[in-house]
């Protein structure tokens, strides 16, 4: 009896990280919630969260002891508790209307299936509180009252009818997800994010059968009370949390990798930007504080603004012969612009260098300089191979070389 009573305040324990979770999720999607308000998939997303965290708040049997001795009507939870359910339950048909019909398809048939949900799930609701008031049931359960009164009349039907809409609103929103997740198109970060939702309402079928089940075995006097008060509550923690990895990781995972992919793109770009400082009076603004963002904008402005000071010696004949000696050693074309990019540029520093003087009296303007500016991140990634570069400017050289002698 012990070790039943310790398992049990295992899973109980486990009823809050669940609630940590779909908390993090509600304030990850939070800001874009409040900032889109109108967005009926927002909304759908928002509502579906905030009813999933007060599920568990309210399911913990602490917070139910605590709500029936404020109340001081003995299982008022087991009603209230029961009407989250049911508005989750809503919530998640009404996300699924919203992901299928979109912001733009407001159409009569998505009108009529909101109204249709809403309508059916609060006359649900209404009906646990009428089939409380209706019921008898004066002995506080904090773990087991589905089993405890699966045979109490009104208590009986009260229980089933939660029950029963969990499971259709569950095996609705579980065969529409896996369903989209076979769609094309889809962006590999929302891809994994259906993936989690799908199990984690699959999982939620679970908890339907192991209530269902231990309730039927209790109206033909067999006791099979653990699935409801140890496998169904387990069922249900591992469901919501994969449910809040499924909302968590579309979000999470677009941003990091955006970060990661401007942080990349900065840190390639150095290359370039430590040639540019050779022919800039001015350097890279730095800031301790500034945001990758920031960091990558004012190192693309300061080699911009450094090429245009180059352009005027940036040698077009030498970068088409640069690009025929790079298709002739092997590269691709998209390699070989570069390559006959880099090796222009560099020419075009080197001749600063040794004349900075012909800088005062030469023209404003020099050569169109849209391709370098459009590729800098494939010229200095070219920058990063000296020896390509050597090889290329060696053969596109060599000719000119050899007709002036």
């Amino acid at each position: 009896m012990a070790a039943s009573e310790g398992l049990l305040d295992d899973v109980q324990i486990s009823f809050w990280i669940p609630t940590v979770a779909l908390t993090a999720a509600l304030a990850i999607k939070l800001p874009s919630i409040v900032r889109m308000w109108r967005d009926p998939l927002l909304r759908a997303v928002g509502g579906l969260l905030l009813f999933a965290c007060a599920v568990f708040v309210f399911a913990a049997p602490s917070t139910i002891a605590w709500t029936n001795r404020v109340t001081g009507v003995p299982n008022i939870s087991a009603p209230w508790v029961y009407s989250l359910i049911t508005a989750l339950c809503a919530s998640w048909l009404l996300l699924i209307i919203a992901w299928r019909n979109g912001l733009t398809n407001r159409s009569a048939a998505t009108r009529r299936a909101t109204r249709w949900v809403v309508s059916v799930y609060a006359g649900v609701v209404v009906a646990l509180w009428v089939l409380f008031a209706l019921a008898d049931a004066p002995e506080e359960r904090l773990r087991d009252l589905d089993t405890y009164y699966a045979t109490t009349p009104f208590m009986r039907e009260q229980i089933l009818l939660y029950l029963l809409a969990h499971t259709v609103a569950c095996t609705i929103t579980a065969r529409l997800i896996w369903n989209w997740i076979r769609t094309d198109g889809l962006d590999a970060w929302l891809r994994w994010g259906l993936r989690f939702l799908g199990v984690g309402y699959a999982t939620n079928l679970l908890f339907d059968a192991s209530k269902l089940t231990a309730v039927v075995a209790r109206w033909t006097g067999h006791d099979l009370d653990w699935l409801s008060t140890y496998l169904a509550p387990s069922a249900a923690c591992v469901s919501a949390s994969l449910v809040a990895v499924g909302f968590i990781l579309p979000h999470t995972g677009q941003y990091l990798h955006e970060h990661w992919r401007i942080r990349r793109r900065h840190r390639q770009l150095r290359t370039l930007s430590v040639l540019m400082r050779s022919v800039s009076a001015a350097r890279e603004p730095f800031t301790l504080r500034g945001t990758a963002e920031l960091r990558l904008i004012r190192r693309e402005t300061f080699i911009r603004d450094a090429l245009l000071q180059v352009s005027r010696h940036l040698d077009e004949d030498l970068r088409a012969r640069a690009y025929e000696a790079a298709i002739g050693l092997g590269s691709g074309p998209a390699r070989a612009e570069a390559l006959a990019a880099a090796v222009m540029l560099l020419d075009a520093v080197d001749t600063r260098r040794r004349a900075p003087e012909a800088d005062a009296g030469a023209s404003p303007s020099g050569p169109d300089t849209a391709y370098l500016l459009r590729e800098i991140q494939a010229v200095s990634r070219a920058l990063r191979h000296p020896d390509d570069i050597e090889a290329v400017r060696a053969r596109a050289t060599a000719p000119a070389e050899s007709a002036s002698t």
